[in-house]
């Protein structure tokens, strides 16, 4: 019983987070098997995540969401190479696999949809492989919680960046270098910066506070940026 409510918990946030998107999206909505499609794609993102992760941890040292971080280098290191550079790499590869045979992608707006969509899949795998390791010592309640307010929406909005570029580029809105590299790097920084902040806060305690103001100061920035994004293509 417990493993289905810790299911439920994981799933929930992103079945909120596709339901914004597509509610978004009624105007034309994409065809129920390339969603699905999207989503699934997303999931293997998160495996083809490590195969860029695991070699990058293994040259440079570095160990993923420590329980410490001796510097901000450090942490920021660790947000940078092995979280932020291979997912958002790993997910930008399955968008083009996805959207280059794809005959709905058709509106500007779908960059988003799909992104999105992927974007989840990763979120929802992560989420459930966090909470059920929280099992055992009860943390899933609460990890479950912050995972649900911070983690889910910031790839949700990773994801935004990323669809958002990736159709002014593939549509002719913008076919500038910068333009096509900010696909890749604008989810980069954003998801770098997120995790980041987050863990600086253990590097000491005093930085911590600091560090809380900073994150929700920053995640508040990005959420509207987002917001901007998908009313900007929703009226293309």
């Amino acid at each position: 019983m417990q493993i289905l409510l810790v299911l439920l918990s994981a799933l929930a946030p992103i079945a909120v987070a596709l339901w914004y998107i597509f509610n978004k999206d009624s105007a034309k909505p994409e065809p129920t098997k390339w969603l699905a499609k999207a989503f699934w794609f997303g999931v293997l993102s998160a495996l083809l995540s490590f195969v860029f992760s695991t070699p990058l941890g293994a040259i440079f040292g570095l160990e993923l969401d420590a329980e410490v971080y001796p510097s901000i280098f450090d942490a920021f290191a660790d947000a940078f190479l092995l979280a932020a550079i291979p997912e958002e790499l790993a997910k930008l590869i399955m968008l083009w696999l996805l959207l280059r045979k794809n005959p709905h992608f058709d509106e500007k707006f779908d960059g988003i949809v799909y992104a999105v969509c992927i974007g989840m899949g990763f979120a929802g795998i992560e989420n459930v492989i966090y909470l059920v390791g929280g099992i055992e010592d009860g943390s899933w309640i609460g990890m479950g919680i912050s995972r649900a307010l911070f983690s889910i929406p910031g790839h949700f909005l990773f994801a935004v960046l990323m669809g958002y570029y990736y159709s002014l580029y593939y549509w002719g809105v913008d076919r500038s270098l910068k333009a096509k590299a900010m696909i890749l790097v604008a989810p980069i920084l954003a998801h770098g910066l997120f995790d980041g902040i987050l863990f600086c806060m253990k590097v000491d305690e005093g930085l911590a506070v600091i560090c809380l103001f900073l994150f929700l100061y920053f995640f508040n920035k990005l959420r509207k940026r987002g917001k901007e994004r998908i009313e900007s293509l929703m009226n293309q």
